[in-house]
């Protein structure tokens, strides 16, 4: 039984990981993009908000088809869809390609980022410890090899499929040959549990789920602030040299990879309240940092507060929504993955309008105001009774003895 779960959390990790270095692909070459399409500064807004709207409506097909298909397999023919609609991005000549190529992937990631909790959610059950953090630690790994990778295709001007096509000749086989150790959370007894659960508490759902929902966007909403306006903030308010400015983002993703990876321990001695409110503090004295720092060392500084705090939110909110609903998590996890997708649309352009309109300094105070907001809904992270009558998940049977490959 331990083999079966140590399986399935290494395949499954290895799919956040692939995701991870897939997703820093797309976002980091997108100037590039945007010269191979010849797409014009007005309607490149267009195609990015597209792809995480679209990544909104692929959560919410997950969330009804896993009533009928497990999550694993979601996963397994969601992950190439992802990896082949990079390759078509850099592949493409015409903007109809460009845009065919960003709907299959918004829509794919969709799905892939909630069938992909959904597994972590249940495993975590499985294990009957924290380990989530763990997975999200491996995705941010996966962002710096593939911002990394990035950086070299940029830095040796090849062009987009050069740079894409060994990424995903590694990846796919590798994804479709993890995928046979995905370890899925019940049986059909569990299956038929969680419809029991979604029938009594439909009307209470969104109820318990919205502190969490808030979070979550306020969460992204953070952390959108830095992907789209930390170079520019360093170089234009700061002062710093264009190649200094790049390097902020690079430090998030380090500083996310050090707080996940330490993360789960200090969950497992400290319990998540107390790692999640910490969390939000160093956040916001991140974000209060960047805003008064009189230079670009010092507004670094606050950039790496900021992934230090905000790298423990999300993953321990996907964990908090598999505790409140137990036999509902898959559609726990699909419904909160959405605001994933909407803080990633409201925050990069409220930050860009009141930097415009108002200061960039002042417009880092939003998001530390909202993250701070968190604070007040710490207590949504602390364990929930179960049926056994205890403060924490007890591993069902089914969870752990059932993998996707039938073990």
């Amino acid at each position: 039984m331990t083999d079966v779960l140590r399986r399935g959390r290494a395949s499954l990790a290895f799919s956040f990981f692939a995701q991870g270095a897939t997703f820093a692909l797309l976002v980091t070459r997108i100037p590039a993009i945007q010269d191979r399409y010849g797409v014009s500064d007005a309607l490149l807004p267009v195609f990015l908000a597209a792809v995480p709207i679209l990544a909104g409506v692929g959560s919410v097909t997950t969330e009804q088809l896993v009533k009928r298909v497990r999550p694993s397999l979601l996963l397994r023919c969601a992950q190439p869809v992802v990896l082949l609609a990079l390759l078509g991005v850099g592949a493409g000549e015409h903007l109809v390609e460009l845009g065919i190529a960003l709907a299959a992937f918004g829509l794919a990631v969709g799905g892939l980022d909630a069938s992909m909790n959904m597994l972590g959610v249940s495993l975590q059950r499985s294990y009957g410890r924290s380990i989530m953090l763990s997975f999200h630690a491996a995705f941010s790994l996966g962002g710096i090899v593939g911002a990394s990778l990035a950086w070299a295709g940029a830095h040796w001007h090849l062009a987009l499929w050069v740079s894409y096509l060994p990424v995903v000749a590694v990846l796919l086989p590798a994804a479709l040959i993890g995928s046979r150790w995905y370890v899925d959370g019940g049986s059909s007894a569990a299956v038929a549990e969680q419809e029991e659960e979604r029938a009594q508490s439909r009307g209470i759902v969104f109820k318990l789920l919205l502190p969490l929902c808030l979070v979550m966007t306020f969460a992204y909403i953070g952390d959108s602030t830095v992907s789209n306006w930390s170079a520019k903030y360093l170089k234009d308010v700061l002062g710093s040299s264009e190649q200094l400015s790049t390097v902020p983002y690079n430090v998030y993703m380090v500083t996310t990879l050090l707080g996940r990876s330490l993360g789960d321990w200090g969950v497992r001695r400290f319990g998540a309240v107390a790692v999640v409110r910490l969390g939000a503090l160093v956040a916001a004295l991140g974000f209060a940092v960047v805003a008064v720092s009189p230079g670009a060392w010092v507004g670094m500084l606050g950039f790496t507060l900021v992934g230090l705090g905000l790298c423990v939110l999300v993953p321990q909110t996907f964990a908090a929504a598999g505790r409140l609903f137990p036999n509902a998590s898959d559609a726990a996890v699909a419904r909160l993955n959405i605001f994933n997708y909407v803080g990633f649309l409201i925050g990069s352009p409220l930050v860009g309008a009141l930097g415009d309109a108002w200061s960039y300094r002042w417009a880092m105070l939003v998001p530390m105001l909202l993250v701070l907001v968190t604070l007040v809904y710490a207590r949504s992270f602390a364990p929930q009774p179960d049926r056994y009558g205890g403060g924490h998940e007890r591993p069902r049977t089914a969870d752990v003895g059932r993998g996707s490959n039938g073990l």
